[in-house]
């Protein structure tokens, strides 16, 4: 009976202890999203998290259409994948087109990638990017959103993919997330070296 009783509590101790797993990344591609660009986003991702998913595109949902600057509202596409999502699970929209957010007093702020820290949704653009090194630029852009979403803050470092692109585009001279940002990020079991 002794032995019933150390294997319920043992049971109960296990069960108490959290267990910490990769989320699911989702990545949504919208419009005319290129199928191979999203296929390459999606080798990229599954080598810091294999679990990841890869949707097939769908429209623009219309209430993100900003008309008066023929571009669509970042944080309008957030809040719609963010009701797509369930709680282990991070999604990542893809576009081509334009996206923009309020930033400070300027209502519509044209931007390459947003995401809420923390948070279980981002968007990123190829609009902005530069043609030369468009797919390169890409991923860096995906991968400083889901640092958003994992809680990670802009970063002063000039070469870390976290870095605020404060109106330009630094990605040439980013080459990847700092010695603090890597370290945060392995703590949330993303497999980077």
């Amino acid at each position: 009976m002794k032995i019933f009783f150390w294997l319920f509590l043992l049971t109960l101790f296990i069960n108490c202890i959290p267990i910490s797993r990769n989320k699911v990344i989702v990545i949504q591609p919208f419009g005319n999203f290129s199928n191979v660009e999203a296929k390459l986003v999606f080798k990229e991702i599954q080598k810091i998290n294999p679990k990841v998913i890869l949707k097939k595109n769908i429209p623009f949902p219309l209430k993100t259409y900003y008309k008066p600057r023929n571009r669509y509202r970042a944080d309008s596409i957030i809040s719609f994948l963010s009701s797509k999502i369930g709680k282990d699970s991070v999604m990542i929209g893809l576009c081509e087109k334009d996206i923009s957010t309020t930033k400070g007093k300027i209502k519509d702020w044209g931007i390459m990638g947003l995401g809420y820290r923390p948070g279980n949704a981002c968007v990123v653009s190829s609009y902005r990017l530069s043609k030369k090194n468009k797919t390169e630029q890409f991923y860096k852009v995906a991968l400083h959103e889901l640092g958003h979403t994992e809680g990670l803050p802009h970063c002063k470092n000039k070469t870390c993919l976290m870095r605020d692109a404060e109106g330009g585009n630094p990605l040439n001279e980013e080459k990847e997330f700092c010695i603090s940002c890597k370290k945060y990020l392995k703590g949330k079991k993303w497999k980077i070296l």
